[in-house]
């Protein structure tokens, strides 16, 4: 009977554990620690409820039967892809290639330097870029990339976006704990805008700052006026969240969710892919495409790097 009672108990706990966490994502809250750092790995809450159900069934606890069941059918319907995967209509005007990747306080800089010289994307967004990573990057990639917009930082707050086509500077996001540089990019005759995100993470007692800054993601993505636009980097924040799904709610999609790769994890780099969480994200308008998402493994960092073909269609 205690061996019995211990099982039910720790079902129960299980289950109520993961019932906290499906329910805020029902609810479309993040709510308040540890919720939202356990949303970034609603996927993986599969295991305990697993594990509550075998529990369940060793001791036939048969209401706890039923409870796993409706946990993991919840959890099966909130794993499913968010945001729209239709193709834009019209003809392709151009096609390019983006790349994302935070480079953890600078440290993978070199890496990143040969992944860039090697896959040759067309417009580079690049995080946690400090003083030394951003001198770098002049040195050694200025020929391919003679345009280039940053905030110059230290740490983690220094942030940098690459292109080989003309830039025109933007505001970018003003008033941000980490920097996040804007442009207006011609691309092949073709104006597009260009915004790098960097949100805070979404660390106990911060949470509100984590809000706060995805709510001016939110803000620039709403005001963007149909222009075509692509909204790329470290997030701190995957399709579990509700201040990320709000950004997709005002009509950006995910290039990875497009190009049939949403659940990819790129954080943290030590374990994915097996576990972790998509918190890195190429955001694009309505009248893009998206192919061929990569997911590249960087050394000295904790976040994979993504690199994705997005074209733009227009009408005719």
């Amino acid at each position: 009977m205690t061996r019995r009672r211990l099982g039910i108990w720790t079902a129960a706990l299980l289950f109520a554990a993961v019932s906290t966490v499906v329910g805020c994502r029902l609810a479309d809250t993040d709510g308040i620690t540890p919720v939202p750092q356990l949303l970034a790995f609603l996927p993986w809450l599969l295991a305990p409820a697993a594990l509550g159900l075998a529990l369940a069934l060793l001791t036939r606890w048969w209401p706890g039967t039923l409870w796993a069941a409706v946990v993991l059918g919840l959890l099966a319907w909130c794993i499913a892809p968010y945001g729209t995967g239709r193709e834009p209509d019209g003809r392709a005007l151009a096609s390019f290639r983006v790349l994302t990747s935070n480079v953890e306080f600078g440290r993978a800089t070199d890496a990143l330097v040969t992944a860039v010289r090697r896959e040759k994307p067309d417009v580079v967004f690049v995080e946690e870029c400090e003083y030394g990573c951003s001198a770098t990057l002049r040195g050694s990639l200025s020929a391919g990339y003679p345009y280039r917009r940053s905030v110059e930082g230290s740490g983690s707050t220094g942030s940098v976006v690459l292109s080989r086509f003309p830039l025109k500077p933007t505001a970018g996001i003003p008033g941000s704990t980490m920097g996040m540089p804007g442009a207006v990019a011609d691309v092949r005759g073709h104006t597009v805008r260009l915004q790098l995100a960097h949100p805070m993470p979404p660390l106990p007692g911060q949470l509100d700052l984590w809000r706060s800054e995805l709510g001016r993601l939110r803000h620039f993505a709403a005001a963007v006026d149909k222009a075509p636009t692509v909204l790329a980097g470290d997030f701190n924040a995957s399709q579990d969240h509700a201040a990320f799904r709000a950004i997709l709610d005002t009509g950006l999609r995910d290039a990875a969710r497009l190009a049939g790769s949403d659940r990819t994890p790129t954080w943290p780099a030590r374990t994915a892919p097996a576990i972790g969480a998509q918190i890195d994200h190429v955001l694009v308008s309505a009248d893009f495409s998206a192919s061929d998402a990569h997911f590249l493994d960087l050394a000295d960092t904790d976040h994979r790097a993504l690199l994705v073909d997005v074209t733009l269609h227009g009408s005719g």
